[in-house]
């Protein structure tokens, strides 16, 4: 991902390393949340998805794409010198994120589908405040992801098991932006910019 003044600058250094097309999508959708703000994210998922003939098991494909972000990434801080909430919450938020994967991988393979396989990732985060913005960022951008990706899933009880998953998401994302003095939701509702603006200004910065 190119290293460029953006709205989100912890964003900066993220790194997806992956050739399916969850990873693709993934790396899109950070790259527009990094240029635009978070509220990019859900019309480039929505895009992205429906672009082609979509099924179930490639969104959870990407849904499962997204869980292993956020698990390595809770993994990952608690190599950092955490104190108090902020540990707590890697913890906690980390066994989550495991649960999520664990059942992502149960459901592609009952509706016969194989999971993709799990990228690399670089997180730049060095110390409790750092972390806690890139959790921020990413907790946000996680339910972004799955408001996009919602609208595309033809089964109900696949659509059920990702608004289950999703509302989780946003607890986390209220708790960390609670965690950094911020508004747990300042906003009434989303406001996502237009779906092609937004596609064309990442374009250049999403790396195969």
């Amino acid at each position: 991902m190119a290293h460029i003044i953006t709205p989100n600058p912890e964003l900066e250094g993220l790194e997806v390393h992956g050739m399916t097309r969850g990873a693709f999508i993934l790396r899109g959708a950070l790259a527009a949340g990094s240029v635009y703000g978070l509220g990019a994210v859900t019309p480039f998922v929505s895009s992205a998805l429906a672009q082609e003939d979509t099924s179930d098991v490639d969104i959870l494909n990407f849904a499962l794409t997204l869980e292993y972000l956020e698990s390595a990434f809770y993994k990952k801080a608690m190599d950092l010198k955490l104190s108090g909430l902020a540990k707590d919450y890697a913890k906690s938020f980390g066994n989550a994120e495991d649960e999520h994967v664990r059942a992502l991988l149960a459901t592609i393979k009952q509706l016969g589908g194989k999971p993709a396989a799990k990228p690399m990732f670089t997180f730049p985060m060095d110390d409790q405040k750092s972390f806690l913005k890139l959790a921020q960022t990413l907790e946000d951008t996680g339910v972004g992801a799955y408001n996009g990706a919602g609208p595309s899933i033809k089964n109900k009880d696949v659509l059920a098991a990702a608004g289950s998953i999703v509302q989780v998401e946003a607890r986390h994302a209220a708790a960390i932006r609670i965690l950094n003095g911020m508004e747990p939701a300042p906003e009434a509702f989303d406001k996502p910019l237009d779906v092609a603006t937004v596609t064309k200004a990442i374009t250049p910065l999403i790396k195969q």
